[in-house]
């Protein structure tokens, strides 16, 4: 199963400290080493802010031998970042008339939504049939294309 961009960004936002922490460098040689001030570093490590994509892409390539991303990844995540950054992105979110679902994605053939409770995806024609459940949503983009998992 692979990550999605949201997925390789939120694991490297949480292992942001342990990194530095496993580096054994201070807040400002860390914020030095990505690229950014301090005070942005130090905002990602309480979960106010994101590194984002780039600033994930940085991090794993400033530390390609930790441990902590290693393991996070189970292994290096060179080979997953340029699937990452030339994934298409799903078409843009449209409104939902039932208030514990929103709507992820809408291709014209396929709805994606998501439960605003157990946080669980469910694909659905335009006609409201589901056709597939899961709690991740890589489970259901190949679905959602029209394409098997082996063919995405």
């Amino acid at each position: 199963m692979s990550e999605s961009r949201a997925d390789f960004i939120a694991t490297c936002d949480a292992k942001l400290r342990l990194v530095r922490t496993e580096a054994d460098l201070t807040q400002q040689a860390m914020a030095d080493a990505l690229g950014m001030s301090k005070k942005t570093l130090v905002d990602i490590e309480k979960g106010r802010r994101s590194l984002g994509f780039s600033g994930a892409v940085t991090m794993c390539a400033v530390f390609p031998d930790s441990q902590i991303i290693s393991d996070s990844f189970g292994g290096s995540p060179a080979h997953m970042i340029p699937a990452l950054g030339l994934a298409s992105p799903v078409p843009t979110p449209t409104v939902s008339t039932n208030p514990w679902w929103d709507v992820i994605a809408d291709n014209g053939q396929f709805i994606i939504e998501q439960n605003t409770i157990s946080q669980h995806y469910r694909l659905l024609t335009h006609e409201r049939i589901k056709v597939a459940a899961a709690f991740d949503l890589d489970d259901l983009i190949p679905l959602f294309h029209g394409t098997t998992k082996e063919e995405a």
